[in-house]
């Protein structure tokens, strides 16, 4: 099991990896907010665990268990950002939400979820409150 703190990390790996093909611990520490000092903490943490390969003034890459990850918090993110913004949220607000409730929801609710939002796609007719874009 990971942490929600290290879910964000390798979501924020993952991010930040397919926009530059790389990640340093400057970049992540934007990203997220947050100091080196707590980068390199965690990133340590991180490798020890097999998530990330690290070198120190280096960069950090995924491992496939660490991507795996990633691309799994980054699925329930985009699932719960479309579906805020489909209720009228604004999208810097879903995207915040969307950060705090993706490490909570119960497998079965995030499947419920995406079943909906195929079933707004396939049959918009039905749902005509909502924001469907």
């Amino acid at each position: 099991m990971t942490t929600h703190r290290e879910e964000d990390y390798l979501e924020a790996i993952l991010h930040i990896v397919r926009r530059k093909g790389y990640a340093r611990v400057g970049d992540i520490a934007k990203h997220l907010k947050c100091s080196a000092a707590t980068v390199t903490e965690m990133f340590g943490r991180l490798g020890d665990r097999g998530l990330v390969n690290y070198e120190k003034y280096g960069g950090v890459t995924l491992t496939e268990k660490g991507e795996r990850i990633g691309i799994e918090v980054d699925g329930r993110h985009r699932l719960l950002k479309r579906f805020l913004q489909m209720l009228g949220v604004s999208e810097d607000v879903a995207d915040e939400d969307a950060c705090e409730v993706e490490h909570s929801l119960h497998p079965e609710t995030l499947k419920k979820l995406r079943d909906f939002l195929a079933d707004v796609n396939n049959h918009p007719e039905k749902y005509p409150f909502l924001k469907n874009e």
